[in-house]
């Protein structure tokens, strides 16, 4: 079943008929039965709440309506937002678009069968634990997870309140980042709203090119690993692949529904489980009701865990953007969910749990299908407000390529040292109001050196022609062209500005070293970057 509730037509058709001439004017729109819409029960898939008639919409709903869509109805989910199976609703539940004996994914599952049925282009869904991303995966659609706060939370009944994030539902990668500008802003209603930075965070890149990949085997079902290898050979047409660790992020992945968070969930609609009586459902009632017993020193511990497991996790952000991991280990039948319903459950969000509890942002995309012709998702992860570049990369993987605007009066300058992202001199980059554009390596022949002399060791690199096959790893920063003297101003000599030339041909404005004053310096070219050498 995709709806709890609808708006009757004559309704529909009058909200159509007033709505404002935006941008997405007369364009219906789905809701998860955790958002509120006037007039309309929200029950969160409890029949116990039929009554909960909503007086004013949440603010999601109210800002796609300003922009002049209308929304149809309330979408099945899992009950209270706890599972990614969609098979928790006293509604009735639905299998995957793509055959009737596979699970439709969840806690969002009415939302994504709503746009991956063709009822409607675009579904508000929520996403705690991957519920924007694992029935998109299963539905062949695409599914945005923004960045927390980035979209405020007022007017949902919270499933686990300082992660909730509402997420989207689309097609086309440019419809969610249309979603998005529409949908994105501060909200004193919401005590969790932040306002996304005017400028990206110093090491997000605008165009991302970097992505991360695991270093070793990780767990998945054998038509879903068939189609992961295909997927990998996809990604790297797309932008450069670079083996990452994943072990921290998978370690923090086990806390949501290992660790305290469960607390939340009960301080959030524990109550509503009880008082539902009949109405609860006995798996989310037996998950959720171990919180109400949690320890306020085991909450702390809970959280000197995540923060380990962030601090171990945040430098990968500096050499990468994004991580690309498969949204499920597989796709379970009804059959399977009934025979394990809680183990099951939890291996689906073995790759979607650790994003919202490490503040990071995330979109799923098809990639192709299995041998069995069933749907196979990937998803692109990416540090805290890059959700907009984490889109544009998305975009190239779906071939809708967002069209990038250059920004007159600039220009891009590479550096290969201490002025890199992180590092000791990058905030002299960003008090001249630089932003960095991409990550990129230098073409075969550059030699890298750590040049002798006082304070912040610095490099010299040099085109000897005889460098390491795989280039140098470099950024490019892009500045305004009155900054770029004033830098060259605070880089000493035996450095001045030059070309570059890039592993894909093309040719930058970058920092290089006079042969001679590498004389004394040392040649740490086999680490391929300064980062990996310091």
């Amino acid at each position: 079943m995709i709806w709890i509730s609808r708006l009757g037509p004559a309704e529909v058709e009058r909200r159509r008929r007033d709505a404002p001439d935006g941008p997405l004017h007369g364009q219906a729109f789905a809701v998860k039965d955790n958002i509120d819409v006037a007039g309309l029960a929200t029950t969160a898939a409890c029949p116990a709440l039929e009554d909960r008639v909503a007086t004013r919409s949440a603010a999601a709903v109210r800002r796609l309506e300003a922009a002049g869509a209308v929304p149809l109805g309330k979408s099945n989910m899992d009950q209270f937002a706890t599972g990614l199976v969609g098979t928790r609703s006293p509604y009735g539940m639905s299998g995957s678009v793509f055959s009737a004996a596979h699970v439709s994914g969840g806690s969002s599952s009415g939302s994504a069968l709503a746009v991956a049925g063709g009822e409607v282009p675009l579904a508000l869904g929520t996403d705690t634990a991957g519920s924007g991303r694992v029935p998109a995966a299963f539905n062949g659609i695409v599914g945005f997870k923004p960045t927390r706060g980035l979209v405020s939370a007022a007017g949902v009944l919270p499933a686990c309140r300082s992660l909730d994030c509402v997420s989207t539902f689309t097609r086309t990668v440019v419809a969610a980042r249309q979603a998005l500008d529409i949908l994105a802003g501060p909200d004193p209603d919401d005590p969790w709203s932040r306002a996304a930075p005017p400028r990206l965070p110093a090491h997000v890149a605008a165009r991302p090119r970097v992505i991360g990949v695991p270093d070793g085997p990780i767990d998945l079902d054998p038509l879903h690993a068939v189609a992961w290898e295909a997927a990998l050979a996809h990604a790297a047409r797309v932008g450069r692949l670079v083996p990452v660790p994943i072990a921290d992020f998978l370690a923090a992945a086990t806390l949501l529904y290992g660790g305290p968070w469960l607390a939340e969930r009960w301080n959030g609609f524990g109550h509503l489980l009880e008082a539902a009586g009949a109405h609860a459902d006995p798996i989310v009632r037996g998950v959720v009701t171990p919180g109400r017993d949690v320890t306020g020193a085991e909450v702390f511990a809970g959280l000197d865990r995540l923060a380990g497991f962030r601090q171990a996790t945040e430098p990968l952000w500096y050499g990468i953007d994004a991580l690309l991991l498969p949204t499920t280990p597989g796709h379970p039948t009804f059959a399977d969910v009934a025979a394990e319903p809680v183990a099951v459950n939890a291996r689906l969000g073995t790759y979607t749990n650790f994003v919202n509890l490490l503040d990071l942002c995330a979109v799923a995309v098809p990639a192709g299908h299995r041998p069995d012709r069933l749907p196979f998702g990937v998803q692109f992860i990416g540090p805290a407000f890059a959700d907009r570049p984490l889109l544009d990369l998305a975009a190239r993987w779906t071939g809708e390529e967002i069209q990038q605007r250059e920004e007159p009066g600039t220009t891009l300058v590479a550096v290969v040292g201490a002025h890199m992202s992180g590092l000791p001199l990058n905030g002299e980059l960003a008090a001249l109001g630089a932003a960095l554009e991409f990550r990129a390596r230098t073409a075969a022949g550059y030699r890298l050196f750590r040049l002798p002399g006082p304070g912040v060791p610095r490099p010299g690199l040099v085109r000897t022609g005889d460098g390491p096959a795989g280039g140098i790893a470099l950024e490019l920063w892009r500045l305004p062209r009155a900054a770029v003297g004033a830098l060259l101003d605070t880089v000493p000599a035996p450095l001045g500005l030059g070309r570059i030339t890039l592993d894909d041909g093309t040719e930058i404005l970058g920092f290089l070293a006079e042969e001679h004053g590498i004389r004394d310096g040392t040649d740490i070219s086999a680490a391929g970057g300064w980062r990996q050498a310091v």
